[in-house]
């Protein structure tokens, strides 16, 4: 079956696996993908990544985090934009994520970022999704 949102069916499986206690998850890649995910691993989120190529298809291999009691250190991660409303804000109005504890993830005309780092230069732009 096809999928209609790529980096939805993305975080889902991120999300999934967190949960369920799994080291890794394997995703296909692209370069949204590669760009959130290189946030992620800046912003603590998860330990590491690695792009790997398993019969001609290319994957990002991504190695989940947990704390010292082995819970995930992504408690939560929600799209917010979506292929049928897509959510745009400027810059001075991007919404703060758990007052400032988490992370929402902007496409700015400069490239993906953290809402925070989209502020800083004053871009605005799509509201990807948030992590906390």
């Amino acid at each position: 079956m096809a999928v209609s949102d790529p980096l939805a069916d993305m975080l889902t499986k991120i999300r999934n696996a967190s949960r369920a206690g799994f080291e890794k998850v394997d995703i296909t890649t692209s370069k949204l993908k590669l760009e959130v995910i290189k946030i992620l691993k800046n912003e603590g989120y998860v330990k590491n990544f690695k792009k790997t190529t398993v019969d001609n298809i290319s994957y990002i291999r991504v190695f989940l985090k947990y704390d010292e009691a082995d819970k995930p250190i992504i408690h939560g991660i929600q799209k917010i934009s979506t292929p049928g409303r897509r959510i745009y804000s400027g810059y001075k109005k991007i919404p703060r994520v758990f007052n400032g504890y988490g992370t929402i993830i902007v496409s700015t005309s400069g490239g993906v970022t953290t809402g925070k780092k989209a502020a800083e230069k004053k871009v605005g732009g799509e509201l990807i999704c948030t992590v906390w």
